[in-house]
């Protein structure tokens, strides 16, 4: 049976002042929490055992473990000083235990049929380009991911949700685990660990649109999807 790790430990910063007293995950979108999405996306393909790494304003998630059997709720102790690498960290316990979607938190799914993917290999769900980048992006020889960077021109934008086998995913976790013994781990991004054994695992792209999932990084942004917030 797969499972789920749902990233929703950081501050929310570039969402202020939403999130100077709701942390990113719970701003509601036309009535809902954005984790609220990603989960009920999970369940539509009956992924139950959730585990939801939180840090700042953590308590305010707990009810999601009252709303939805099968959440468990992981503490990041580290969110306020380290990248998110510390939120995988968090979850080493329960990495590796069987196939993985790992999500962002603070995700807009608009179309639940994003997690109804019959596939054999582990992948990153990505935006095409056209034209010039500069976020997160893949590069691909004979569709297998070579490189995880910024930049770049004509590629896939990572969107925010990864699938990884078992084996893929014991793997992340030892990573992580021995990046975790170097001091300078502390400002990694956790793919930016998963780009250091992309010649050990097969990690793929599955193409997503912007009418199946949506990033909201900025107040602007959400006042676009959602116009209640233009009183702000």
């Amino acid at each position: 049976m797969d499972m789920a790790i749902l990233l929703a430990a950081g501050t929310g910063m570039r969402m202020r002042p939403i999130t100077l007293k709701t942390p990113k995950p719970l701003v509601k979108v036309h009535g809902l929490p954005l984790i609220e999405t990603v989960i009920q996306g999970l369940l539509h393909v009956s992924i139950k055992e959730i585990y939801i790494v939180v840090g700042y304003l953590g308590e305010q998630f707990q009810y999601l473990t009252k709303k939805y059997p099968g959440i468990t709720l992981l503490q990041n102790e580290e969110y306020s000083y380290k990248n998110n690498i510390s939120s995988i960290f968090a979850a080493r316990d329960v990495l590796g235990k069987a196939n993985t979607f790992i999500c962002e938190g603070d995700l807009l799914i608009k179309d639940f049929s994003l997690f109804e993917i019959p596939v054999e290999h582990s992948f990153y769900m990505g935006k095409w380009v056209n034209g010039p980048s500069h976020d997160w992006s893949f590069r691909l020889e004979n569709g297998r991911m070579t490189k995880i960077t910024t930049g770049g021109e004509d590629v896939f934008n990572m969107a925010g949700i990864s699938y990884w086998t078992k084996e893929d995913a014991l793997a992340i976790k030892e990573a992580v685990l021995t990046a975790y013994t170097h001091p300078e781990h502390e400002s990694l991004y956790w793919d930016q660990v998963v780009d250091t054994i992309l010649d050990k695992i097969h990690v793929m792209v599955y193409p997503v649109t912007d009418e199946q999932l949506v990033e909201i990084d900025t107040v602007k942004e959400l006042q676009t999807i959602d116009s209640s917030y233009y009183s702000l």
